[in-house]
């Protein structure tokens, strides 16, 4: 599982409050690697204070003050740093249990800048004045393989201004932000947090109520003054040069999402395709949901909806308290590899588009606007995990929501209606040969022995199941002291109906002969009829709609396998918009149209099958 990266800036006033300390405590037992950038101000002038020396200031021509730092400063700001902030930091983070390192940015040459240009002030008698020596600059490069090594080996790391010059001369100071953004961007962050000490982004500073929620490039400007404008220009660097999820917290706090501005990439061409946008603009790969699953609840109680994150980390929304329950079951991870989301002619390109977001938003969409019966609830999942093998989420559902129907959220086209999947048999294999020169007489490897069995094992399963599709998945080798090793992952796609025990058993005969032979996963798979009641209710909808449906059974998987397992007698479809053969490509892409159609049919589907007589549901 791929672990997500939170940069997260908070400022001095922040860190000396214990909260953010177990918030990002946190974050980090949810997986995710952290990079914290430490803000310095408080910790400067305590250092200052200690060593009985002025903080030297600057005024500038706009009026504003800055902190002077001329060369001969710059070991009393890094003092400051490592003497003041970053201990107090690594003290508070390993009280959370927290393995940390921390270093100004600086050291080693982490992060690199490049100066300013000479400062126009003011001289105390209001003169103008150019100050060439002002040691400010701006964070220009980042050792990306130094710090994803910090990354992997520590559970926060925590850097702080100043960074290395380039050119070679004294460190420059850097405005805190701008150095969290730039790493965020540098690093292919997934999430960037820079955490205030107000309500977000006030569109009134004197109104802690006035939080601008939703803020897209060029409007946060217009509203932020003093040490906001920093934070915005940081935000704005982060949406421009990365796909990282960005939004200004507070006041002094990551959780409180009433204070939270966030800032979007794009919006929506339309107000009816916002949510789709956004749910894509989030990153979610497997294991990184939660983000996503806030996003998608704070929409939901917006308007009304009951909504809630479970133990597993799915979301949970639903609408009506009726006995008869309709569950629409989609799923928030994606497969990895991110790139910034834009619309293109229509169409919205960006991981998760298709696979499956597209239905997953539309899911709830129609969750908003469906004329729920008396005795009905209709019941929307976002699942975590279904594109890992864990399939953590559909377990969960399948063990705490009990349905008389399901919708699974996969990409079928808005004109299709995919009845069923066909099931997953996996198998590790490792084959072993004792250590010798492959030179010898007759050698054979560990390669070598691997080879063969897989085609062994392969030629055997396939005679029980000749629909299968197969695939070696892995391969990895291993040298010993006295034994070579090679691994390798054999997965088939079985159809509905095969017998799994007689699968396992077939491949298992050919264990031994230094052949050693693991049931990774065995899911069988499942198909539908067309003429059950919800089959029925979506074949209506599409007559419709105008549309001659054409019903698939699919190669792949999904959470419809792993109900299926027990929920034997419970009418299940798959439906979303989207072209399928897009999923986990980077073409992947859905249209604004094509997601209209979908939500459209959908919703039709839904009040139809609420609509059927009593007892004629399943």
């Amino acid at each position: 599982m791929t672990r997500p990266l939170y940069v997260i800036k908070v400022g001095s006033a922040t860190l000396d409050r214990e909260a953010i300390h177990k918030e990002i405590a946190d974050v980090a037992a949810r997986g995710a690697r952290v990079l914290l950038v430490a803000g310095g101000a408080t910790g400067i002038e305590r250092h200052y204070a200690a060593i009985d020396r002025p903080v030297p200031t600057l005024r500038l021509t706009n009026g504003d003050e800055v902190r002077y730092c001329p060369p001969e400063e710059m070991d009393h700001l890094v003092d400051a740093y490592e003497r003041v902030t970053l201990p107090a930091v690594e003290r508070s983070l390993r009280a959370q249990g927290l393995r940390t390192f921390t270093a100004v940015a600086a050291r080693g040459g982490l992060v690199v800048g490049r100066a300013n240009r000479p400062l126009k002030a003011v001289t105390a008698e209001g003169r103008p004045v150019v100050v060439r020596d002002h040691r400010a600059g701006v964070p220009a490069e980042a050792d990306t393989e130094a710090l994803n090594a910090l990354l992997d080996t520590y559970d926060v790391v925590c850097l702080s201004p100043p960074v290395a010059d380039r050119d070679g001369d004294a460190p420059l100071n850097v405005d805190a932000d701008v150095l969290a953004a730039v790493l965020a961007v540098a690093l292919d962050a997934d999430h960037l947090r820079l955490v205030t000490g107000t309500a977000g982004l006030l569109t009134d500073p004197d109104d802690p109520d006035s939080t601008l929620r939703d803020a897209y490039p060029g409007d946060g400007a217009r509203y932020a003054g003093g040490r906001m404008r920093q934070k915005v220009r940081a935000a704005e660097i982060a949406l421009q040069d990365s796909s990282a999820d960005v939004a200004i917290t507070g006041p002094h706090t990551m959780s409180e999402t009433s204070g939270w501005t966030r800032f979007w990439r794009t919006r929506g061409p339309a107000d009816d395709l916002d949510l789709l946008t956004r749910a894509v603009l989030v990153p979610s790969v497997s294991g990184d949901e939660a983000e996503l699953a806030a996003c998608l609840a704070e929409w939901c109680r917006g308007r009304g909806i009951e909504a809630r994150i479970d133990p597993a980390g799915n979301l949970v929304a639903s609408r009506g308290t009726g006995s008869r329950r309709l569950l629409l079951l989609g799923h928030l991870d994606t497969v990895p590899h991110r790139w910034p989301a834009e619309w293109r002619d229509g169409e919205l390109w960006g991981r998760g588009s298709v696979d499956a977001k597209g239905s997953l938003a539309a899911f709830l969409e129609v969750l908003a606007d469906a004329a729920i019966p008396e005795d009905g609830r209709l019941i929307v999942v976002g699942a975590v995990e279904e594109e890992i093998s864990s399939s953590k989420g559909a377990f969960h559902v399948r063990d705490n929501y009990p349905a008389d129907a399901v919708v699974i959220g996969e990409p079928s086209g808005s004109g299709k209606l995919t009845l069923g999947y066909f099931g997953l048999f996996k198998l590790a294999v490792t084959a072993s040969v004792p250590t010798g020169h492959s030179a010898g007489m007759d050698a054979v490897s560990a390669p070598d022995r691997l080879i063969r069995a897989l085609g062994e094992i392969r030629a055997s399963v396939l005679e029980h199941a000749p629909e299968a599709l197969s695939a070696v998945i892995d391969i990895r080798c291993e040298r010993g002291r006295e034994r070579d090793r090679a691994h390798g992952v054999l997965n088939f796609r079985v159809p509905p109906g095969a017998d799994l025990e007689a699968l396992r058993a077939a491949a298992l005969r050919h264990t031994g002969d230094g052949v050693d032979i693991e049931a990774l996963r065995g899911t069988p798979g499942h198909q539908g009829g067309r003429s059950g009641p919800l089959a029925k209710a979506f074949t209506r909808a599409f007559a419709e709609a105008g549309v001659r449906p054409r019903f698939v059974v699919k190669k792949g998987t999904s959470d419809m396998n792993t109900l299926a397992t027990t929920w034997h007698d419970v009418p299940m479809v798959a439906y979303g918009p989207g072209d399928s053969a897009l999923d986990h490509t980077d073409e992947e892409r859905i249209g604004g149209e094509e997601y209209r159609a979908a939500r459209a049919l959908l919703a039709d589907a839904v009040n139809r099958w609420f609509a059927l007589p009593e007892g004629s549901r399943r």
